[in-house]
């Protein structure tokens, strides 16, 4: 589990399917199924004599029988990341000082072994496909669900969105249970809710609370306006289902405040119609895009709004605005306090920015803005924000599976100061090529003697190779061949 230190009061621990070597850290959550029936309440008996009511209580026995069966656990493993080491080079002495030159500098230690972590999620199409946080499966090169019945299957991550911390698995199965969704924005402060998950990685696990407040801002993850809970929710209950009365999903469990590292009371969760957009935009097109308005914000105090003629403190008051963003061309200057976007009131800072990213890029949208004691309506073209590179097993990490590595496209700049025309790097390694030598920052330019152009064809010819392969590779100003056995 990950801990993130709050900027101001909080600290807020993402509850991370931890990589550990030896170890495993669970995480954990599920839900299912369309059952959409109210959950009943049971009033105890009042004691003898007693004449005042006694509050009835809700019962979760139904919810939790109906939808855990589409609760999943999610493990992960990251292979070797193996670099090279001296010991692993033969001896150097003798040979000319050109070639001692070639030789890139290496640690005396090697990478530690396979690293698992454990997390989980929930179905949300019968075919197969099923939620998670981005967390969980960061950086894994394998990943298995598991199902209360105890089938197993290898998921493909289709893609992560680290933006909203979503992540969408799909595995090669039909017919599966699923969740029914619901709408966050009826949830009311006050109610209860339900968790279901792997605490410590005790399956299985439900817990229960209520909603403690709507769309909580926190450091770090302003796009995402958060749903804050008092259901006891640890390390391993990351990616799993937050759940309503009606036993609907209303939102996936995604990180504690705590100083201890468990539970102390306050838990947030990412709102299901955030988690559901992020899941179509990647089913549909792979990747994710949400908007930008290229403004930062803060909160309207009392005496801002008194300075500013406001009848009271409402809105996001911008503090900068980046130079040619779209705010800037859509006349947005900073000391200006948004109001309204596209008719959706703002009343507190917090609520501009995920509205700004739910948006398309390249959507024109209207903005109410207080100026100089004045109402102002202003038209900007949102931009495009910039997010985390998707799936492992999408083109952008071509070769990933049988090789272990994953890689992009040389930009342009970057093949000019290299001279090259040709060739893809290597952003991140494990597996085979680890083990054989292969580095970060590496640039394939050949599989078997042919030419490497993009990740797709990489990953095509590694796919027609046999049991090992040559990659010629540029490091530095250098250019070897590294064998590297794939069978």
């Amino acid at each position: 589990m990950s801990t993130l230190q709050f900027k101001r009061s909080l600290t807020a621990v993402a509850i991370a399917a931890a990589f550990a070597s030896g170890a495993v850290v669970a995480d954990h959550y599920g839900a299912t199924s369309s059952a959409h029936a109210a959950i009943p309440v049971v009033a105890p008996q009042a004691a003898a004599g007693a004449t005042a009511p006694v509050a009835a209580l809700p019962d979760f026995a139904d919810l939790v029988a109906r939808h855990g069966q589409a609760v999943v656990e999610v493990s992960t493993q990251k292979l070797a990341h193996r670099t090279a080491t001296r010991r692993d080079m033969p001896d150097l002495d003798g040979l000319p000082p050109w070639f001692r030159q070639l030789v890139p500098n290496m640690p005396d230690q090697p990478d530690q072994g396979p690293m698992r972590g454990l997390g989980s999620g929930f179905v949300v199409d019968p075919n197969g496909v099923i939620l998670t946080n981005a967390h969980v499966v960061d950086g894994a090169d394998e990943v298995t669900v598991k199902f209360q019945n105890q089938h197993e299957y290898t998921a493909k991550v289709l893609g992560v969105d680290k933006a909203t911390d979503v992540a969408v698995l799909k595995v090669d199965a039909r017919d599966l249970p699923t969740v029914a969704i619901g709408d966050p924005a009826k949830a009311r402060v006050g109610e209860w809710v339900v968790a279901i998950g792997a605490p410590f990685g005790l399956e299985n696990t439900v817990t229960s609370g209520i909603i403690s407040a709507k769309s909580r801002s926190l450091p770090g993850d302003s796009i995402v306006p958060f749903i804050q809970t008092d259901a006891a929710v640890n390390p391993g209950n990351s990616g799993g289902p937050l759940f309503d009365l009606k036993g609907e999903v209303i939102g996936i469990n995604s990180q504690i405040y705590s100083r201890s590292g468990g539970y102390q009371g306050l838990a947030f969760a990412i709102p299901i119609d955030v988690a559901m957009n992020v899941e179509q935009q990647i089913v549909a097109h792979g990747k994710v895009s949400h908007g930008k308005l290229g403004v930062t914000v803060q909160e309207v105090t009392q005496a801002l709004a008194n300075d500013f003629g406001m009848k009271s403190p409402a809105g996001a008051l911008v503090g900068t605005v980046e130079k040619g963003g779209p705010g800037d061309k859509a006349g947005i200057e900073p000391g200006d306090v948004i109001t309204a976007f596209e008719g959706h009131p703002i009343t507190r800072s917090a609520d501009l920015p995920p509205l700004v990213a739910s948006a398309n890029p390249g959507k024109g949208v209207t903005l109410e803005v207080w100026r100089d004691g004045k109402a102002k309506t202003l038209t900007a073209t949102l931009g495009s924000l910039a997010t985390e590179k998707v799936a492992m097993n999408n083109e952008a990490h071509a070769g990933s599976g049988k090789l272990g590595v994953s890689v992009r496209p040389l930009s342009p700049d970057e093949k000019a100061a290299a001279s090259l025309d040709h060739g893809v790097v290597v952003e991140d390694v494990g597996g085979a090529a680890a083990n054989a030598g292969v580095q970060p920052g590496d640039v394939i330019l050949a599989v078997n003697r042919s030419p490497v152009t993009s990740p797709s064809q990489l990953k095509a010819l590694i796919g027609k190779a046999g049991k090992t392969v040559a990659l010629l590779v540029q490091r530095d100003e250098a250019r070897i061949f590294i064998p590297v056995k794939i069978g």
